[in-house]
């Protein structure tokens, strides 16, 4: 199963340039790495990026990154993928820009 983070663009810049990251400001703060699964998305984008442009979604496999992978209840009573560990460029699967359109996120089709 696939499992979703999208990163500002100078997250993933940065991420790139170290080949690991403890995640955004909030995951450092939450003690791990918050993830979405794809039915997840544009409310996450909604809730905590609607003011950002430029990001970037990575995703990863989610059976790679056990056992340090834990799904815990969170937004509306729903499970959430949380990461207890730094997150590495070889987890990652694929990444996409996410453009903005008319005020809001546009995320492929194939989500």
């Amino acid at each position: 199963m696939l499992i979703f983070k999208l990163f500002r663009r100078d997250e993933w810049l940065q991420f790139k340039a170290m080949g690991k990251t403890k995640g955004a400001p909030i995951d450092i703060a939450d003690g791990f790495i918050h993830f979405s699964k794809s039915n997840q998305l544009q409310e996450t984008a909604r809730k905590h990026f609607k003011d950002e442009n430029d990001l970037i979604l990575v995703s990863c496999d989610a059976d790679i990154l056990k056992p340090d992978l834990k799904w815990e209840i969170s937004r509306g009573g729903d499970l959430f993928p949380h990461l207890y560990r730094q997150l590495y460029l070889e987890d990652i699967t694929s990444q996409i820009e996410i453009p903005k359109m008319d005020g809001m996120h546009k995320f492929p089709d194939t989500l």
